[in-house]
C-alpha cells in the first residue's frame, strides 16, 4: 500500500477518525490477500473484491465468511467494511493518473453560474460541510456510512443516511447548477442499494446550487426522490491590526 494514500485521504478532507478507520481496513485486507498495488496492477484488485462479497442471500442462507480476513460479528457489514476500503484504495490508484475525473463541460458551466451569482464550491467542500450538520438537509437523519462514500456497483455515494422511518437515504452532491444526468447518477446508485439491502425502503436526495428545467421535470416522476438545494453563507471578522 503506498505511503501516500493517507495524504489522499486528506485531500478528500474525510475526518481523523475516517482516515485512520480506512487505512486500517486497507492494511488489513493487504495482510491476508498480499500486496494492494500487486493486486491493482494485476486486474485492477477485481479477485480481491469478488471474495469480499456477501450478499443478503448468502446472510438469509447463513453461509460463512468466504474471505481469509478474519473477525467477529455480523459478516455482511464487515465483508462490506473491508470491500469499500479496496475499492476506495482502487480510486486512490486511479486518481493517481487521471487527477481531473470532472466532465469539463460541466465545469465550464459551473464556472460560469458562479459568475451569474450563484454559490458553487467543490463538491467534496460541500460533503464535508454537509457531514458536519447533516439534520440541516432534514431533522433526524443520521449517516451509516462510516464518514467515507458508501461504494457500490454504479460509483460511490457521497453520503448515505438513514432517516426517522427507518429507510435508507442516498444523498448526492453537485457544485453549481445540477443537470439530467444526475437524476440517472442518484436512481442507479439507489437501485444499487434496493439490491444490497432488499429489506429496506430506500429514496434519494439530490443536493445542488440550482437544478436545471430537465432535472427538474424529470424528478417530478420519481416519488421517492427529492431535491435540495443549497447557499453558503460568508462570516467576516476585523483582523488585529489590520485597518
Amino acid at each position: 500500500m503506498k505511503s501516500t494514500y493517507r495524504d489522499w485521504l486528506e485531500q478528500q478532507q474525510y475526518s481523523a477518525g475516517t482516515i485512520q478507520a480506512q487505512v486500517h481496513r486497507a492494511g488489513r485486507v493487504e495482510k491476508h490477500y498480499g500486496d494492494l498495488d500487486e493486486h491493482y496492477d494485476r486486474d485492477v484488485l477485481q479477485s480481491v473484491i469478488d471474495e469480499l462479497q456477501y450478499t443478503a442471500e448468502d446472510e438469509r442462507r447463513n453461509l460463512p465468511n468466504p474471505s481469509k480476513i478474519p473477525f467477529n460479528g455480523d459478516i455482511r457489514s464487515n465483508l462490506a467494511s473491508y470491500r469499500n476500503a479496496a475499492e476506495r484504495y482502487c480510486r486512490f490508484r486511479r486518481e493517481e493518473f487521471e487527477p481531473s475525473t470532472r466532465d469539463p463541460v460541466d465545469e465550464a458551466l459551473n464556472k460560469a453560474d458562479y459568475g451569474r451569482g450563484h454559490l458553487v464550491g467543490l463538491e467534496r467542500d460541500l460533503q464535508a460541510a454537509l457531514r458536519r450538520s447533516i439534520e440541516q438537509l432534514e431533522p433526524g437523519l443520521e449517516i451509516i456510512d462510516d464518514g467515507a462514500e458508501r461504494s457500490v456497483g454504479s460509483g460511490f455515494i457521497d453520503i448515505t443516511a438513514r432517516d426517522l422511518e427507518g429507510a435508507i437515504v442516498v444523498i448526492e452532491l453537485k457544485s453549481g447548477t445540477a443537470r439530467q444526468a444526475a437524476v440517472a447518477q442518484i436512481l442507479s446508485y439507489m437501485g444499487d442499494v434496493a439490491d444490497e439491502e432488499p429489506d429496506d425502503s430506500v429514496r434519494g436526495v439530490l443536493v445542488a446550487g440550482d437544478f436545471d428545467r430537465k432535472t427538474r421535470a424529470a424528478a417530478r416522476m420519481v416519488p421517492t426522490l427529492s431535491l435540495r438545494s443549497y447557499r453558503i453563507n460568508f462570516e467576516f471578522k476585523a483582523i488585529d491590526g489590520a485597518s
